[in-house]
């Protein structure tokens, strides 16, 4: 992904938390001819030292699983709001461009092929939903009859990627001075779309690190 310096990311709490908000993302690998991707949920997660690691599921069906190669790079991109921006906003002439947040993380795939492992990754996944879901009573796998998880697991494969580097593209109208920066973010918060505001507070939230001050 081209990033000029301006737009990058380095911050790794927030690299982190960008990547957990924004979970369902694309997965690309190589089948010898072409890429081939799916929309996932993918779980962030720590390993020992500095080692990190993406995991996700897909379907048995998906052929996708079989692309996998451990010896070369798959990606997930990770994207967040992104929205239009108008050159009226500015106090010159120019042109109009598009702001957006976007992390594209590569790595080495595996196939979890351990019962006890790809349980706990779903569990986890299950947990983290519900609990913000507002179902009562909360659903969890362990509550479930044991044949029926382990049908439902045996049309999935699992997979885990060792994160070999993360880019990222937060493209946030650093470039502008303080005064168009301030009149996007005012601009931004007219509109009512998600997009529009997700940005105009990514842009806020960054301010003070361009600018100083509040």
């Amino acid at each position: 992904m081209y990033i000029p310096k301006t737009y990058r990311e380095l911050d790794q709490d927030t690299i982190e938390q960008f990547i957990r908000s924004n979970d369902f993302a694309m997965f690309i690998s190589f089948d010898g001819e072409r890429p081939v991707a799916s929309h996932l949920l993918l779980e962030f997660q720590h390993g020992e030292g500095d080692t990190l690691y993406i995991n996700g599921h897909m379907a048995r069906a998906n052929e996708q699983w079989r692309t996998f190669n451990p010896e070369q790079e798959v990606l997930a991109i990770f994207s967040g709001p992104h929205t239009y921006i108008s050159p009226r906003w500015y106090d010159h002439v120019n042109v109009p461009t598009w702001d957006y947040l976007s992390i594209h993380v590569y790595g080495k795939p595996r196939l979890i092929t351990d019962h006890a492992e790809l349980h706990a990754m779903l569990s986890r996944l299950v947990d983290k939903y519900e609990a913000n879901s507002g179902a009562k009573p909360s659903y969890h796998l362990e509550t479930l009859p044991e044949d029926f998880v382990e049908r439902q697991m045996n049309a999935i494969v699992g997979f885990q990627m060792q994160v070999t580097r993360i880019d990222t593209s937060f493209k946030l109208s650093q470039n502008r001075n303080e005064r168009d920066y301030d009149n996007i973010i005012k601009e931004l918060y007219k509109r009512t779309d998600d997009n529009s505001l997700g940005v105009a507070q990514a842009m806020q939230k960054k301010r003070s690190k361009l600018f100083g001050g509040g």
